[in-house]
């Protein structure tokens, strides 16, 4: 696995034997589950793929207060979006050591089954804490759990199992193929794996039936969905952690994240770091800047953020959200969405600031972002039209149908 030179990713010399390529998945566990099924799902579209009572996966999760878990997404992967209740908090990570966290984890995807395993070799050599390993259901995703320094649960993954055009998840019964250890090498296909099923009898068409709870009619890029603007990708996240350098040197050093931007507001490092293309995937803020943004203390997510389908859609989307009550936030200061020009911050019902947007700055083959002076200035009121940017519309387009 490992040469003098790095390790091998495919045939690519990397410091590390694995390359994030996107930000998967992330949850947050919350207080009240019912309003956020509404927020999340009836408002901003996340529709549910499996809405799974995990007490029924073994005693130890019997004293929870509520053990739904929700899984959604807004494209084809069986889940971007987790939402669990509170209590559900000290076994993704929130405890005494982490006790404002309830992001339940940030989930990064690498490109094969190979790097998840040789992942967890690599994390046992530079002394990283294990938390687990093996397959998740539902997902079907093989994973490696571990935790950064401020306790927040990261997981590396590959294989997510994605919902169709009928819009069925794998039923329950084909958890048969999930692993609470490192997997052993090779593993059979995922289309091996359901045709085995199917010949033992296995109803392969009896999962969850996908849910989307909107009930609207609006007409976007010429289709009908429920609401006037549809996520097309998830990211960044950005969080408040103890200490910028070590947290910096984690991402880096260890996951293999780039530093793209160092921003200093109010005499505060704020570092800006990406696993693609994009300007940034993950921003680490110090604690202090929570109290002065005026953020809720109870959590260490600064924002999330949700790309929309284009400009557009952002100004129907917040049109549409005001109408519905939703609390808009001012607290996040343009220098500190660096790479993104028109946004707006909304609150959920526990708090939590997520970050509404239809553009980020793009990094080119030479790793530089674009010097601020080049960068869009925001008008007041916000324009009707944009002209484009170099790079508008240039992340990767949103697979499948719309709804």
């Amino acid at each position: 696995m490992q040469s003098e030179q790095g390790y091998n990713v495919g045939g690519v010399i990397y410091p590390r034997p694995f390359k994030i390529r996107r930000l998967g998945h992330f949850g947050f566990n919350v207080n009240d589950l019912k309003k956020g099924e509404d927020f999340y799902g009836r408002l901003l579209g996340f529709r549910i793929t499996d809405d799974l009572d995990i007490r029924t996966l073994g005693a130890q999760f019997d004293n929870l207060e509520d053990g739904r878990v929700l899984f959604m997404t807004h494209n084809a992967d069986h889940h971007a979006f987790l939402l669990a209740h509170r209590s559900l908090g000290a076994i993704f990570g929130d405890d005494a050591e982490s006790a404002d966290v309830t992001l339940n984890q940030i989930t990064w995807q690498v490109n094969t089954l190979e790097e998840v395993v040789n992942a967890v070799e690599y994390f046992n050599k530079n002394d990283v804490t294990l938390r687990r390993m093996g397959r998740d259901m539902p997902g079907s995703n093989w994973h490696v759990y571990v935790r950064d320094p401020d306790g927040h649960t990261i997981e590396l993954y590959y294989g997510m199992e994605q919902v169709g055009w009928d819009g069925l998840s794998k039923p329950t019964e084909l958890y048969y193929r999930r692993f609470n250890e490192t997997p052993p090498l090779p593993q059979i296909s995922e289309k091996t794996e359901v045709e085995e099923a199917a010949q033992s009898g296995i109803d392969v068409y009896s999962g969850f039936r996908r849910k989307d709870i909107g009930t609207g009619d609006y007409v976007v890029g010429a289709v009908r969905l429920p609401r006037p603007f549809k996520i097309t990708r998830i990211g960044p996240v950005k969080i408040f952690v103890n200490d910028v350098g070590a947290s910096e040197a984690f991402y880096t050093e260890t996951l293999g994240f780039q530093r793209t931007e160092v921003v200093i507001y109010k005499g505060h490092r704020c570092v800006f770091l990406r696993a693609g293309t994009e300007h940034h995937s993950v921003a680490l803020f110090p604690k202090p800047l929570r109290e002065i943004l005026g953020l809720s203390d109870h959590t260490s997510c600064a924002t999330v953020g949700l790309e929309l389908g284009g400009y557009a859609q952002l100004c129907d989307a917040v049109s549409f959200l005001k109408r519905e009550g939703v609390r808009f936030s001012d607290a996040m200061p343009a220098e500190l969405s660096p790479g993104v020009d028109y946004t707006a911050h909304i609150l959920d019902h526990d708090g939590h600031c997520l970050q509404l947007y239809y553009y980020m700055e793009q990094i080119g083959w030479d790793g530089q972002p674009r010097p601020a002076h080049l960068r869009r200035k925001v008008s007041e009121p916000w324009p009707e039209t944009l002209e484009p940017m170099s790079d508008t519309y240039a992340d990767p387009s949103f697979m499948g149908p719309l709804g």
